[in-house]
């Protein structure tokens, strides 16, 4: 995958279907001459040319503009057509039949940007952005997807990846040449080095993690005992009746799933069928799903009656929710308690500053007091969720970040905590954990990512970009 591919490629780079607008791409050592046979044509670098398109046959297909970008200022190195018309299936259909029988193929998903990443245009982190960008669900995360491809992300790894250069040579050196008089304590200058880079890689990594959860959001299952208010809880969170809400134990069957922004945090909410036992078939089949639903999220809101007593609630989730999948208990339909035994707030667990949480005395699970009906503790169960998913809507400057990136910054954490350790022990090992570092960050731009990372990663991509 890495080697210089020298065929030309073709794909719509516009969604399929009818619009206003459809746009061919075409990249390649052949991208112009089949851009002139397709136009009749020969194109001027970086001008919006008019011209008809045509056929296979040489029968006019439709009148737009044709732009050509000669290598290597393109958005992939390579010499780029794009061929501009109006929107719809037929046509564009054709023009790609007519760039395929000229000698192009196919373009796979993400092959464009793909070649862009294997002529330099864009490292791997600019690379997946793209996609991320495409992909955003919000403005925040469209927001932090820009600022990655911009390069943001990629500055921040490749300063310290000269910190770390520079921290090895002068190890190196004192290894190599311990009888020389170089300019270098190995003690404690290098621990101090060490220390700083931990730290600048602390920063990156909780910037990045609040990018990740702006890209991969957070899923969480409302879960609990019949006509316990989850309907109403995801009706409230939602803004609308996304789910029905009665009486009468048992109305919600299905799972069923609402896609939202909580202040700039998207979240994936599914609203389940109340736990019980149930002689019903099709309830049975309902809280089966319900069960899966519950361990698969994120995060369990587990919802009871605020006259309920705590204990028992705590014990009743725990026994449903299993000890892998984190929970928070709300008690719900505090509006209809007495306000002599409304939930007060009190101790480590209290969530919020307006008497609308409580704490748990006796579990260290998180306990939330609101009334799904007026809205009453929404806004502390909102802040709540944006704590455990590690997101902070008021942190500026947050970039799009990837489950692999997190993974990649924790191994390089890991090699600059081992080399600390092995400063006054075996500086040959030091050494060596500080190479592990820097490979690790290698792997975040590219430097050093196989083959099968790439195909994973390209293949998640549209085709056409």
């Amino acid at each position: 995958m890495r080697e210089q591919r020298d065929d030309t490629i073709a794909a719509l780079a516009t969604a399929p279907g009818s619009g206003a607008v459809a746009i061919v791409r075409i990249s390649g050592p052949s991208a112009r001459a089949i851009g002139a046979a397709l136009t009749s044509v020969d194109a001027r670098p970086r001008y919006a040319e008019l011209c008809t398109f045509r056929s296979a046959t040489g029968e006019p297909l439709d009148r737009g503009l044709v732009l050509y970008f000669p290598a290597p200022r393109s958005y992939t190195g390579e010499d780029v057509v794009e061929l501009h018309g109006h929107g719809g299936r037929v046509v564009s259909d054709a023009l790609l039949a007519h760039a395929y029988a000229l000698g192009a193929r196919p373009a796979e998903p993400g092959e464009f940007t793909l070649r862009a990443f294997l002529n330099d245009k864009l490292d791997l982190l600019q690379a997946e952005a793209v996609a991320d960008l495409v992909a955003s669900g919000s403005a925040a995360a469209a927001r932090a997807a820009l600022r990655s491809l911009d390069g943001q992300f990629s500055a921040h790894v490749a300063a310290l990846q000269a910190a770390l250069t520079q921290l090895r040579v002068k190890l190196e050196a004192w290894l190599d040449f311990p009888d020389e008089e170089l300019p270098f304590a190995a003690g404690g200058e290098c621990a101090a080095a060490i220390d700083a880079l931990r730290d600048d890689l602390a920063a990156l990594a909780r910037a990045a993690r609040s990018g990740a959860v702006l890209r991969d959001g957070l899923n969480v299952a409302i879960a609990g005992p019949p006509n316990a208010g989850k309907s109403s809880l995801l009706n409230r969170l939602a803004g609308y009746d996304a789910a029905i809400v009665t009486d009468i134990p048992g109305t919600t069957r299905d799972p069923l799933r609402e896609h939202l922004t909580l202040d700039g945090l998207p979240i994936t909410v599914i609203d389940t069928a109340g736990l019980r036992e149930s002689a019903d078939p099709v309830e049975r089949e309902g809280l089966r799903r319900a069960r899966l639903e519950v361990g698969r999220a994120d995060r369990v809101l587990w919802v009871v009656d605020v006259r309920e007593p705590l204990a028992a609630a705590l014990a009743a989730a725990r026994a449903n929710v299993g000890a892998d999948t984190p929970f928070t208990l709300l008690r719900n339909k505090i509006d209809l308690a007495p306000s002599s035994a409304r939930p007060a707030e009190r101790g480590r667990a209290a969530l919020a500053g307006d008497g609308s949480s409580e704490a748990a005395t006796e579990t260290d699970t998180p306990v939330l007091a609101i009334s799904a009906l007026t809205g009453q503790g929404i806004d502390a169960l909102i802040a709540h969720l944006h704590t455990v998913a590690g997101y902070d809507a008021r942190a500026s400057g947050t970039f799009s970040a990837r489950r692999r990136h997190l993974a990649a910054l924790e191994r390089a954490r890991a090699h600059l905590v081992a080399a600390r350790t092995k400063l006054d022990s075996a500086l040959e090992l030091a050494a060596e954990e500080l190479r592990g570092a820097q490979a690790a960050l290698g792997e975040l731009t590219g430097e050093l990512t196989s083959d099968d990372l790439l195909g994973e990663i390209f293949a998640t991509f549209c085709i056409g970009k």
